[in-house]
């Protein structure tokens, strides 16, 4: 059962940190992995104010593939034991 809280707990978090890259996304036009891309390669900011939004949304990008990359063996390991979709749908309450 702990398996599944927490990977419940992971896709939770996932969707919690999309909402936070859609805004970011909605407020600067841009695709977050664009974004984050520029951002690692050491492209300055065109305006001094975006620092703060710039440093926190590459943040929540780089905790975003983080989790989808623990959700992601997490499954793979379900997945080992039970090949499919079997032991993986649970339906939410």
């Amino acid at each position: 059962m702990s398996a599944i809280i927490s990977r419940l707990e992971i896709l939770a978090d996932i969707h919690a940190l999309e909402n936070e890259l859609l805004a970011f996304e909605r407020k600067y036009g841009i695709r977050s992995e664009t974004f984050y891309a520029a951002y690692i390669s050491g492209e300055e900011p065109e305006n001094d104010s975006w620092v703060l939004d710039f440093s926190e949304w590459a943040s929540i990008y780089k905790t975003w593939l983080a989790r989808q990359a623990e959700y992601r063996d997490k499954i793979q390991r379900i997945q080992e034991k039970r090949p499919g979709l079997t032991g993986l749908v649970r339906v939410a309450a």
